[in-house]
């Protein structure tokens, strides 16, 4: 096992520059995702840790060692691919020892470790099948079993599940989880997927245009994003963004939406926002952050508010309903049975304990 650290890594390809001075350091054992738009530089940056890109200008250190100037094989890593990369000629068996053959490892090791990666990853029946003959999510379990094999320090993987199936996904999301508990290796996984992010992360690395832009545990990002991008980059539906106007009077404060209507923010929130009268900001209210209010009393910081049903999307555990706030469609996430029709007024409860106000012209997130 590893840890990795880069210190103002730059890559260009020749006008462009795609990775910024990116500095990054990935503990031991550790589960980081990087994840982003397309064209964020992420997968150039795995790209360039693993090898296969030479950078510009910083350097990679792996495990103490700084590896600018080693090739991939001479890294002790291993990448799982979204292609697979098995070759349709070698069995399973075959592929998964293939590495491992290269290198002249004894036939009795070989077996043994094909043998307990097989084991691992529940494809010990298909050892002796062609990869023509196998589904997706098979040919994914045998490129991560031939990465399991080389016991190496780091584990990269380039969207490994962009080219399966929703159900496929579910499951290898699951499998790649349970597989880091049980080696402990250090990964460093790239999607575009935040959902895939916030599973599977110890650490989301959140990237925009060849930069970090956030960076930590899953539901900090979620729940306390820095900027206007990170807030609606993650949660799925995303973020609701709210024009509006702050007005302070008596020590309290309230956004006042364009449109008209206003709601009162905690007081705990409103000692953050002195001397902000009259300060524009997009209100961001995630959908879970709205639920059916009962008839009894609401808890600080949450207040009630009366809207129409214009369109409702329910997912069998939960519905999806659209309604109008400030003048403009949100989502509302509710439980299956809070909404029944098109049209139906509904009084709900909004948590502005957790709402995020965003400064429009810089993108931050002033409280």
């Amino acid at each position: 096992m590893a840890d990795v650290k880069l210190s103002g890594v730059h890559k260009y390809y020749g006008n462009v520059h795609a990775v910024r001075g990116v500095d990054l350091t990935i503990a031991d054992g550790e589960f980081a995702v990087l994840v982003g738009p397309s064209g964020c530089g992420k997968s150039t940056l795995l790209r360039t840790i693993a090898g296969l890109e030479d950078p510009d200008g910083g350097t990679i250190t792996i495990g103490g060692a700084v590896v600018n100037d080693l090739r991939p094989r001479e890294r002790n890593i291993a990448m799982v691919f979204q292609n697979y990369a098995l070759y349709p000629y070698l069995t399973v068996n075959a592929n998964i020892a293939f590495g491992l053959r290269a290198r002249k490892t004894p036939e009795i090791e070989i077996r043994k470790r094909v043998s307990e990666a097989a084991d691992m990853l529940g494809i010990g029946n298909l050892l002796q099948r062609y990869p023509r003959q196998l589904s997706g999510g098979q040919r994914q379990r045998v490129a991560i079993g031939r990465a399991i094999v080389r016991e190496a320090d780091l584990f990269l993987f380039d969207e490994p599940l962009s080219n399966l199936d929703a159900q496929l996904r579910d499951e290898m999301r699951t499998e790649i989880k349970r597989l880091h508990h049980e080696i402990t290796t250090t990964m460093i996984y790239v999607t575009h997927d935040q959902v895939e992010a916030m599973t599977l992360a110890d650490r989301i690395v959140l990237l925009r245009d060849g930069k970090i832009e956030q960076q930590g545990a899953p539901l900090e990002l979620f729940e306390q994003p820095r900027t206007g991008f990170v807030a609606g980059f993650l949660g799925s539906p995303s973020i609701n963004l709210v024009p509006a106007t702050l007005k302070t009077s008596g020590g309290c404060v309230a956004v006042v939406f364009q449109s008209g209507g206003a709601l009162t923010l905690p007081s705990a929130r409103a000692k953050l926002l002195t001397g902000a009268d009259g300060q524009e900001v997009l209100v961001g209210i995630r959908p879970q952050h709205f639920s059916r209010a009962g008839g009894g009393p609401l808890r600080d910081g949450v207040v009630s508010y009366s809207a129409v049903a214009d369109l409702i999307q329910p997912t069998g555990t939960r519905t999806f309903t659209t309604i109008k706030i400030g003048g403009v469609d949100a989502v509302a996430e509710l439980q299956a049975h809070d909404v029944s029709s098109h049209g139906e007024r509904i009084n709900l409860a909004i948590d502005l304990n957790r709402v995020v106000l965003i400064d429009p012209a810089s993108g931050l997130v002033i409280s």
